[in-house]
């Protein structure tokens, strides 16, 4: 089952461990195999509100307490989809889901899959110039939004259910979505014919390299990564899933907060506390007044909460782990939190877009606890480490790119053929763009990056996607974005800008240029003019030499 090690933990003392291919490269995970579902026809909604449990309450609104137990959600999600084919929405339609977190995300996203159609979420604050192309690119013929993005997203052209922001009773009942949510979920009408091997949702993602692309993630993948991930760091408990409850902070657009609170821990009973947005006084309110067990987190929610008052960590008491993910994380910062909370079970894990939140998940004993180690791999996941410019791998314990493999990993990225092929091999093996290394326990860390990606506070940003809006400025020549560290957001990005010549442009309006086109994290902090970029022989910018740059620091 999930969780039991494998004979490999004996062998690992003797010599090559059993985990480890001298020949191939290849290394594969210290967990038991799993047998995943094989009926071909099992789609993620019947797959997660079918499983038998223990659990009664499965999402609670932290700020009004207003909670859906499990029979309302099995209903409500039959409602929605109901809802969606009496809206005329068919198989494979995409829906767009333009929503900060709430108990209704989880609701919709699963009513949207039941009725056969494919989901795309993405940042409410996205700007309207994003928003439009999203809907372009995926698609798109219906969205579910907060009010303040439906007049946004009427100029798109695209029909919009208008869903109310708090969960407070007589808000949303006299709504388009409440008659949804009232609709008839055993209207008689037939099920749409589904197979895993269908695209349950475009989740973009910047990939790798370049601008922003739809990966496209099954329901097997999503039934892969309940089985591989939520499920295997559970099942390492010695209480039921159904006796813990998590706080979502998470947003549940983004894969990390979407496989955690609208998929995985819904198939095991849990309870789910959700918190429209995240803010440290009202995360420590929400954990003392629910008794939250289980926090999961990006690096500047964990800095936050390291930052409390003495009383007002007393009030974290019930917390038993923390599991923080989606950047890289300082060992400073891991021995600042526990030593302030050294009751609570610390872990990472490791994980992308493209493979469906599955890598690698923390493990902790009591012989061995390597808090800066992203984990193990996951169960039925393999992985090599290649040199990034040869593609041969890597001795082992060496650094290099690290490549997975299983049956998490993405379709492929949306009408983005040569990306995909980029991406992922003719072997399956997919290219993270990730630096690591495994130590002589299999346990994994990430150490760089070889993709251009910037995350900042958790958040994707993909540098093209920013100089294509900074080089549309008239007196912008050329353009990098590139990231530098930073103490609480993780990464910020930082635009070189080449003026045309006679150009007296300023950092003030570059920046502004830019936000006014852009969602608020994704901005500029930093304008930095040079004469050239430098650029590899084949044209690319290296991006490498402008994070060294002098002039780039703030």
């Amino acid at each position: 089952m999930p969780g039991q090690m494998s004979s490999s933990f004996a062998a690992a003392a003797m010599g090559t461990p059993a985990w480890y291919c001298p020949e191939t490269g290849v290394y594969s995970s210290r967990h038991n195999p799993v047998d995943l579902p094989s009926d071909p026809f099992l789609d993620l909604p019947t797959y997660v509100l079918a499983r038998p449990h223990g659990g009664t309450t499965a999402l609670v609104d932290a700020p009004s307490g207003l909670s859906i137990s499990y029979p309302q959600l099995r209903r409500m999600v039959g409602s929605v989809a109901a809802g969606l084919r009496r809206m005329g929405i068919s198989s494979k339609d995409v829906v767009l889901i333009l929503l900060p977190n709430s108990v209704f995300f989880p609701v919709v996203f699963l009513g949207v899959l039941s009725a056969g159609a494919v989901a795309t979420a993405m940042n409410p604050l996205s700007s309207p110039e994003e928003m439009k192309r999203q809907v372009r690119d995926s698609g798109a013929v219906l969205a579910f939004a907060n009010p303040k993005n439906v007049g946004r997203l009427g100029k798109v052209g695209i029909r919009v259910v208008e869903v109310p922001e708090g969960a407070v009773s007589g808000l949303w009942e006299d709504s388009e979505f409440g008659r949804i949510l009232s609709c008839d979920h055993q209207d008689g009408s037939p099920r749409p014919v589904i197979r895993q091997e269908d695209t349950a949702a475009v989740i973009y993602s910047s990939g790798t390299t370049g601008s922003s692309k739809g990966a496209l993630i099954t329901h097997g993948n999503f039934i892969a990564m309940v089985e591989l991930f939520v499920r295997l760091f559970v099942s390492l408990e010695t209480v039921a899933a159904w006796e813990n409850v998590y706080l979502a902070a998470l947003p549940m657009f983004h894969i990390f907060g979407l496989s955690l609170f609208s998929v995985g821990l819904l198939s095991l009973g849990s309870v789910v506390v959700v918190m429209p947005r995240f803010d440290v006084e009202d995360a420590v309110r929400a954990i003392d007044r629910y008794k939250v067990t289980h926090f999961h987190c990006v690096p500047p929610i964990l800095v936050a909460l390291t930052r409390v008052g003495s009383g007002a960590a007393s009030a974290l008491s019930s917390l038993k782990q923390v599991f923080c993910g989606a950047a890289p994380l300082s060992e400073r910062k891991i021995e600042a939190f526990l030593g302030r909370f050294p009751h609570v079970d610390f872990l990472q894990g490791y994980g992308m877009t493209e493979t469906t939140a599955v890598g690698a998940v923390g493990l902790n004993t009591e012989k061995m606890k390597k808090y800066t180690s992203v984990g193990l791999l996951a169960p039925n996941t393999q992985a090599k480490v290649v040199h990034w410019q040869s593609g041969l791998c890597m001795p082992f314990g060496d650094d290099g790119e690290l490549w997975l493999r299983g049956p998490s990993v993405m379709k492929g990225y949306l009408n983005n053929d040569s990306a995909t092929t980029l991406t992922i091999d003719g072997d399956g093996w997919l290219r993270t763009g990730d630096i690591a290394h495994f130590d002589e326990d299999g346990y994994l860390y990430i150490v760089d990056r070889l993709k251009d990606t910037i995350k900042y506070k958790g958040y994707q940003i993909a540098p093209a996607d920013l100089e294509a809006v900074l080089v549309s400025h008239p007196d912008v020549l050329d353009v990098a974005v590139t990231s530098i560290p930073d103490e609480e957001a993780g990464e910020i990005p930082v635009a070189f800008v080449v003026r045309k010549p006679g150009s007296k442009l300023s950092s003030a309006q570059v920046i502004n240029h830019l936000a006014s086109q852009v969602a608020p994290y994704k901005k500029v902090r930093k304008v930095v003019f040079v004469e050239t970029l430098p650029r590899s022989p084949a044209g690319k910018i290296l991006r490498r030499l402008l994070r060294s740059h002098p002039d780039s620091k703030l």
